[in-house]
């Protein structure tokens, strides 16, 4: 597109350079900008130019331009203001998308920008009329209507405006009342409620009564008798008559007409397509009550006010209905607009060289100008978290035809392609005991097992009634959540149960389920301690990729292969999963150009392999939708500019960040609809409502509303106390408006554990502890790098650590900074630990008095997480931190200088006869007292973990520690 700079407006300056509103009233024929104190001020005479930028999460800027014709507006400023909306895109380099809003018939995305609504004011300044100053006191009735954007309408105050099938406000001096009609829905109730708030804060100063009148309910309560009163007393209504706003507005097959001369020309076509779409010229899609001008990239600017002009006469012509017109640019068509054709390329050519944004952008520059929000924007780096706490407690069932099977705790963490598994992990959060149940769906596993594994998964949701978060994950689309659970999780090829196992021998396909002492390669991957995996990959040198770390072993032999393109945490990952995959092992390193030829043999050669790091499901800008069912056809409306006051208790809502999709079910919904969230949340994913190229394997998470987890939260501005609530949405909100404030909820009571399988959830001694800390002051592992050490120590606090693992270095139970005489702990603090200290070291047990656990809630420093095991049935599945027990460590009762238990030399040795069990085996000598390991190695502690690692492992080595 040509761009001059006679054609932009001055007015239009540094527009769209931060996210946020920026209005300008069309005044003299000219764009005056509208400050931000007025902004949802519209007056009936005005015509106005919204922009609404939107900053992304890929660090881009969107645009989205309005421009709203008052009803008193003359045609030469609404026509005006059209023509500024289309230089106002172009100064924007020519992306937006462009909205016509007519007064009374605005599209909810602009309302959106206002809530809880807009309520023009009559007068206007540029058109010629007056300001007519607001009335307090000025009795008015409005209509309300929408259920989760409201439009709102001043009518005649006058028996004859009411009916039963809306909601309507009466604002009178001393009294507000929100009549609502009987068939009107809850959630239109309760939207009506926060525009009767706004007229309450607005008109009232906030001191005026509000009274909710019933349609029907004559002799209710006095305010209904008030209510009649004031329209001369009560008389039946009529049924609502079809008015011209009320007339069907069913969509019209599609029109398609080409811009020719100033005029709309018809195209024939047998279908509507893409390729029906030239980029020299403008169209026009007449859709009855939207019509879309489609502007080609390579029109001019002439050429796209001329066919926004045309799609203003059509707009306008006998017959018609008030309509919007949306105007797209070629190559940033909304998917509305798509979806109107009977063909559209999920991705469509497009030259785009920044012809507008970039000359314009230089344009301005040469005057001196600012032009930062013209210029690229940089995208953000963010790096995505769990949100969620990872010191729960976990269980792993593995799937066996329609059955289930408990994995051992330390075997929980190995997955195996061929298999499905059910997962229950409870954690505590803000208010209770969260729970979140799900199924992990293996690459190779059977149909019949997928199928198992989700109907158990749900009847395990249903014991909890609602309280348990559910999620469906697939193979290689796994949520950080998922990975954070786990943290240390292994992949390996073929599978365990006996669905996988008939399947391979009906099929006669061959089982290549893994084996220790066989050949295998593993692609190893993660951020960090608190979210790495090793994924088994096929045995050949093609496997290997620049940007990993692999690992690759025949049975006692072990190579490590680190990609030209890894970074040191990437190595240092590798170094933690040997301990799980090929433990007491001394690896092999490869790097990539060095490799022997033994490594390739073990590979059957060597060849060529990728550079590019595999692609994964980035999460995008999320979107809300409010889903309809009509004879079992899913509908969808997307809710813009959405917050918690969106997810109304009578709704079955959709979030869907791309990565994941999110069903939210509202308490009020019906019962046959919340037992088909799973499968309607495929559903959806199937349609892809965005056309966002949505993966059929996206995980599904369904949320209950009262139970929603940080990882849903995150996506709003958060307030517990409202998803606490009880009763509908109108009766939440009728309350909170009454009372002031939100009402006071008390918290609810934590629930006792529940068992599947016959084992409690509670952690027993079997199961790793959640709760223990790390010592600052920790060993090191495997020679790791201070970068990585710095990040291990961020993720291994109280607060953070998920023990899903037996730990890479064992945790101080006393470390010294906490019992150091220099932290100089007031009387009462010394004498409480010591007290816990000597109660710890006592052979006798249950000895722990009242006084004994007041002194550890209060004096304990955070710095020391301990583990108390009382029995408290009033406890939920697992404790909080904040409850401190000790636990029922080794027999032998003693601790070395620095608070770790000591084992015996022969008992820690690999080749024991009486081994340690309950131990870190990559750490076997740090059981050692300090006088034995110095026996045994010649040398402290301290001098010991100066050396390098290979020098390390070559002692433990020869000492059978390793």
């Amino acid at each position: 597109m040509s761009v001059s700079m006679r054609d932009l407006d001055p007015a239009f300056q540094g527009a769209g350079q931060k996210a946020g509103i920026e209005i300008w009233r069309i005044e003299n024929f000219r764009p005056v900008l509208v400050p931000a104190s007025s902004h949802g001020k519209f007056f009936t005479g005005d015509s106005y130019v919204i922009l609404k930028t939107t900053s992304l999460k890929s660090g881009a800027l969107r645009h989205d331009i309005h421009y709203w014709i008052g009803k008193d507006t003359s045609q030469d400023e609404a026509c005006t203001a059209a023509v500024k909306t289309v230089e106002l895109d172009a100064a924007l380099g020519g992306r937006a998308v462009q909205y016509r809003e007519v007064q009374g018939y605005e599209t909810e995305k602009f309302l959106s920008y206002f809530k809880p609504c807009i309520i023009p004011q009559a007068g206007g300044m540029a058109s010629g009329f007056k300001h007519v100053e607001e009335k307090k006191n000025e009795t008015r009735l409005f209509v309300s209507k929408g259920k989760h954007v409201v439009h709102v309408k001043e009518v005649p105050f006058a028996r004859s405006s009411l009916n039963h099938e809306d909601v309507f406000i009466l604002d009178t001096k001393s009294k507000i009342f929100q009549f609502n009609g009987s068939t009107s829905s809850i959630q239109e109730r309760a939207k009506a409620l926060e525009v009767v708030e706004y007229l309450k804060a607005t008109y009232h100063d906030g001191k005026c009564e509000v009274a909710p009148v019933e349609d029907g309910k004559l002799m209710a309560d006095p305010e209904s008798g008030e209510f009649w009163g004031l329209f001369g007393g009560f008389a039946p209504l009529p049924r609502k008559a079809t008015a011209e706003e009320d007339a069907s507005t069913e969509p019209l097959p599609p029109k398609l007409l080409c811009i020719e001369k100033g005029c709309a020309v018809p195209v024939e076509a047998k279908s509507l397509t893409r390729q029906l779409l030239k980029t020299m010229k403008c169209y026009l899609l007449d859709c009855g009550v939207e019509l879309f001008v489609w502007m080609g990239r390579s029109t001019s600017l002439d050429e796209r006010k001329t066919a926004c002009s045309v799609a203003e006469e059509v707009i306008a012509g006998p017959g018609r209905l008030k309509g919007h017109i949306i105007r797209v640019i070629e190559g940033f068509e909304t998917v509305v607009f798509q979806l109107k054709f009977d063909s559209w390329p999920l991705s469509t050519e497009v030259t785009v060289c920044d012809d507008g944004r970039g000359k314009v952008a230089a344009l301005l520059k040469r005057q001196g100008l600012n032009v930062k929000g013209l210029m690229k924007a940089v995208p953000v780096k963010e790096e995505q978290h769990a949100s969620i706490d990872c010191t729960g407690n976990l269980q792993v069932w593995r799937v066996n035809d329609q059955s289930k099977t408990l994995i051992p705790p330390n075997e929980q963490l190995k997955f195996y392609s061929g298999d499905c598994y059910i997962f229950q992990y409870t954690y505590p959060g803000e208010h209770k005991e969260e729970c979140l149940i799900g199924t992990w769906l293996g690459k190779q596993s059977v149909e019949e097992e997928q199928k198992a594994a989700i109907s158990m998964m749900n009847k395990m949701a249903e014991v909890l009634k609602g309280q348990a978060v559910q999620a469906k994950i697939f193979e290689g689309r796994e949520p950080i959540q998922f990975f954070s659970i786990l943290q240390s999780f292994v992949v390996f090829k073929g599978g365990m149960s006996s669905g996988y196992k008939k399947y391979v021998s009906e099929t006669c396909t061959v089982d290549d389920t893994y084996s220790e002492g066989g050949v295998a390669l593993f692609r190893v991957q993660g951020s960090g301690p608190e979210n790495m995996q090793a994924i088994q990959v096929e045995t050949a040198a093609s496997s290997l990729n620049s940007s990993y770390c692999y690992i690759l072993h025949s049975g006692s032999t072990v190579f490590t292969w680190s990609g030209s393109l890894t970074t040191t945490e990437d190595q240092e990952l590798v170094e933690r999963l040997l301990d799980v995959i090929k433990p007491n092992i001394q690896p092999k390193a490869q790097k990539e150009g060095s490799e022997s030829e033994q490594f390739w043999s073990l590979l059957g050669g060597k060849s060529e392999h990728s550079i590019q790091k595999i692609a994964k499901d980035v999460e995008s800008d999320p979107h809300l939708f409010c889903c309809h069912f009509s004879k079992g056809n899913l509908k969808v409306t997307e809710i813009y500019n959405f917050s918690q006051d969106d997810l109304m208790t009578e709704d079955f809502l959709i979030l869907d960040s791309h990565a994941s999709i999110f069903i939210w079910v509202g308490q009020q919904v019906d019962s046959k609809i919340k037992m088909q969230a799973l499968s309607i949340g495929e559903k959806f994913v199937k349609h892809d409502f965005l056309l966002e190229k949505l993966s059929p394997e996206t995980p599904v998470f369904v949320i209950a509303e009262g139970n929603e987890p940080s990882f849903f939260t995150r996506f709003f501005t958060w307030d517990s106390a409202k998803s606490l609530m009880l009763g509908n949405s109108f009766q939440r909100k009728l309350a909170i408006l009454k009372n002031g404030v939100t009402p006071p909820l008390d918290k609810p009571k934590r629930r006792l554990p529940v068992s599947y399988g016959g084992r409690s959830s509670a952690p027993d001694k079997s199961q790793r502890s959640r709760s223990v800390s790390f010592s600052p002051e920790r060993v090191r592992v495997r020679g790791r790098s201070p970068a990585f050490n710095a990040l291990a120590a961020a993720f291994e606090n109280p607060n953070a650590r998920n023990l899903s693992t037996p730990p890479p270095v064992e945790r101080k139970l006393y470390p010294k900074s906490v019992m150091s005489e220099s932290m100089k702990l007031p009387p009462t603090r010394s004498a409480a630990i010591s007290a816990l200290t000597a109660s710890f070291e006592s052979k006798k047990e249950n000895l722990i008095t009242r006084s004994f656990k007041a002194a550890c809630q209060v004096t304990i420093p955070k710095a020391a997480s301990l583990e108390v095991n009382h029995k408290d049935n009033s406890n939920s599945m697992t404790s909080r931190i904040e409850a401190f027990t000790i636990q029922e460590d080794v027999k032998e009762g003693v601790e070395d200088e620095e608070g770790l238990p000591v084992y015996p030399y022969e008992r820690l040795k690999v080749s024991s006869s009486h081994p340690v069990t309950d131990i870190d085996v990559t750490k076997r000598e740090t059981y050692l007292s300090a006088e034995e390991f110095r026996e045994k190695f010649g040398m402290t502690k301290e001098a010991f973990y100066k050396l390098p690692k290979w020098r390390q492992n070559k002692h433990k080595m020869a000492l059978h520690l390793f």
